[in-house]
């Protein structure tokens, strides 16, 4: 029984210090969202645009809520383990000083040497008064080894109950944490539903508003997916394959550059200092209208007005992109990946220049209009996209 408690606990404190670690990835963000979105340097911000990164506050503070949920529910069933060891431990105490008590009565009874010397003397023959004496070093031995055995259960069993009293302090301190997190909650979707009444009438406007920069993003995926399979073929040209498949011919430097690529999945560093990803990859609903549906190529970053673009990763830029009523983006090739910085202010680079990884490429575009300041970050594999989110390291 002890055993299956104890291998339970391991495995319940193995999940608790993931779900520490999700946390703490969590306050990090939230920290990152109050410094990026909810500065003072802010307050020029349009309506829409506040209403958006309320919810995407709220949505990442309910993920807090949740995860500290769980923290809670494990460390009350680690309780529960640990109360029903040390009553197992107990028990096992109780059985050991019950023995010990009954074998000092009966040393006690036989405690004289003239007893011990009379119980070796009255035996039969010298074989017999070698297996008495034997006897009697192997009972004070035991008697040794019962009084060592309930020195370590008491050990143990201190022990387990200081452990226990921290998991309790533990659980009360994520209980108030998370009861402070539910008040703020609360206190965002208050303001939320004030601002979202504010602006109902005008809901219609901000619609077109959200419709119609879905569609500019549209020109400029079909502008850089056009662009993406130009490069695929011109680079399949040069190296002397002219079929149509989709995908680049490697060098096999261009081999390796791919493959270290691909090894850094989960680790390449941040394409700006500070950011939070405010909008996701792939379908998604706009967060001021729920009736809009959003189709993101990349991750969308919020960042810092000015903030300097970094490169993710070492390579060569395969292209600048200049598409009408939008901002520059720069491409950037790695083997037969592609990073693209879309929704940039200035460039510092050009077509052919070889790119360290962190090297800065350009800044971020901040939008006067709604204070925004979004970088448009993709990932691709020849002409497949990728979910950004998935290859960056976590903060």
């Amino acid at each position: 029984m002890a055993w299956s408690c104890s291998q339970l606990l391991y495995g319940q404190s193995e999940k608790q210090k993931k779900l520490e670690a999700q946390r703490q990835q969590i306050l990090r963000e939230m920290k990152q969202i109050n410094a990026l979105l909810f500065s003072k340097k802010k307050e020029e911000k349009s309506e829409i645009t506040v209403i958006e990164d309320i919810n995407y506050k709220v949505s990442v503070r309910r993920n807090l809520i949740r995860i500290t949920n769980e923290q809670a529910n494990l460390l009350t069933r680690e309780i529960n383990a640990n109360q029903r060891e040390i009553s197992i431990l107990r028990e096992q105490l109780q059985e050991l000083k019950d023995d010990y008590a009954a074998m000092i009565v009966k040393s006690y009874k036989s405690k004289s040497e003239q007893s011990r010397v009379m119980f070796l003397l009255s035996s039969q023959d010298f074989k017999q008064a070698y297996k008495r004496l034997q006897y009697i070093k192997q009972y004070a031995n035991y008697q040794k080894k019962q009084g060592e055995a309930i020195k370590a259960k008491t050990k143990e069993l201190q022990e387990l109950n200081i452990k226990l009293s921290k998991r309790k302090e533990e659980k009360q301190k994520l209980i108030e944490e998370n009861r402070a997190e539910k008040r703020k909650l609360e206190e965002e979707l208050k303001q939320r539903e004030a601002l979202m009444a504010a602006i109902k009438a005008d809901m219609s406007k901000y619609t077109a508003q959200i419709n119609k920069k879905q569609k500019e993003a549209e020109r400029l995926n079909r502008e850089i997916d056009r662009l993406i399979k130009e490069a695929i073929a011109a680079s399949n040209k040069e190296a002397g394959n002219t079929k149509s498949t989709g995908a680049f011919v490697l060098t096999p430097e261009a081999k390796v550059l791919a493959s270290n690529f691909e090894a850094n999945r989960g680790k390449l560093g941040w394409p700006v200092s500070r950011g939070v990803i405010k909008g996701k990859f792939g379908k998604t609903r706009s967060l001021a209208d729920r009736s809009v549906e959003v189709n993101n190529s990349g991750v969308k970053i919020a960042t810092e007005r000015n903030a300097q673009v970094k490169s993710v990763f070492t390579g060569e830029v395969s292209k600048i992109v200049i598409v009408k009523n939008a901002n520059p983006a720069v491409i950037i090739r790695h083997g037969n990946y592609l990073s693209i910085y879309n929704n940039l202010s200035k460039i510092y680079v050009k077509s052919g220049d070889k790119v360290a990884t962190g090297q800065p490429i350009g800044e971020v575009f901040t939008n006067r209009s709604t204070g925004e300041s979004l970088l448009d970050f993709r990932i691709y594999k020849n002409d497949k996209k990728l979910n950004p989110e998935y290859w960056l390291a976590n903060y």
